[in-house]
């Protein structure tokens, strides 16, 4: 049977990618006293030490949870991991949670269907309940409230095939947006980019990062009628300013 919480603040630990949909789904809770943040937690490549799909490094995700003031909880899976060493790796830290008497886990997901039934799957494993404040959120108005509130974020990682390079490594801002085309969900919900987030209403100071270089990375798909086609992903690949 789910855990229920009374009287107090219900105590969350929330999925942190280090991007605009982490930090807006942080506010959102942060303004509802019915929950409490104790943790962000971010799983990270082992070898690389960097968050998966956005390449953000290990550092700098330490940097916002310091301006955020809120502890991060770290949780590393192999380079090559198979989708049961993640769960395996998952499971772990939720045991850690529950010692904790932690026992929701809150996320920045919008609208997408089977990823918010995959989650709930794998916490129902721990009698685990999850949180989704920006749930059913209309993605054009979400992203212009992100910026309305004073959020700033920039592009750190976007698909080839629909986002040009020249934006990667730039602030994300109204500009961006009108330039995006019709295809593209606004907050980039189907993986379109990602973003890292540096100011906003969440952090106590505000993060200085800056570009080295845009990265190009190749993979490939294979189709329906099974050929073979290559494509790419940009990668900002950022440092703290001096």
């Amino acid at each position: 049977m789910p855990y229920i919480q009374k009287n107090n603040p219900i105590k969350v630990s929330l999925s942190w990618s280090g991007g605009k949909d982490s930090a807006f789904a942080l506010w959102k809770l942060q303004k509802d006293k019915r929950y409490e943040v104790v943790s962000l937690h971010t799983a990270f490549n082992e070898e690389t030490r960097r968050v998966g799909l956005h390449g953000t490094p290990e550092y700098l995700i330490e940097t916002q949870a310091d301006a955020i003031g809120i502890p991060l909880e770290k949780i590393f899976f192999p380079s090559e991991a198979t989708n049961e060493a993640y769960e395996n790796a998952m499971e772990e830290f939720y045991d850690k949670m529950i010692s904790d008497g932690v026992h929701h886990v809150a996320y920045g997901d919008i609208f997408l269907e089977d990823l918010r039934k995959y989650r709930e799957d794998q916490l129902s494993k721990k009698s685990l309940q999850g949180v989704f404040p920006l749930w059913g959120r209309n993605t054009e108005r979400l992203i212009h409230d992100f910026l309305y509130n004073g959020f700033k974020t920039l592009i750190c990682a976007a698909d080839g095939e629909k986002i040009e390079e020249e934006w990667v490594g730039r602030t994300l801002d109204n500009n961006f947006l009108k330039n995006l085309p019709p295809s593209v969900d606004p907050c980039g919900e189907n993986g379109e980019y990602h973003s890292f987030c540096f100011a906003g209403p969440v952090f106590k100071k505000t993060i200085l990062p800056k570009v080295t270089e845009v990265i190009p990375k190749s993979y490939t798909i294979k189709l329906e009628n099974g050929k073979v086609e290559k494509r790419w992903v940009w990668f900002a690949d950022l440092e703290m300013a001096d």
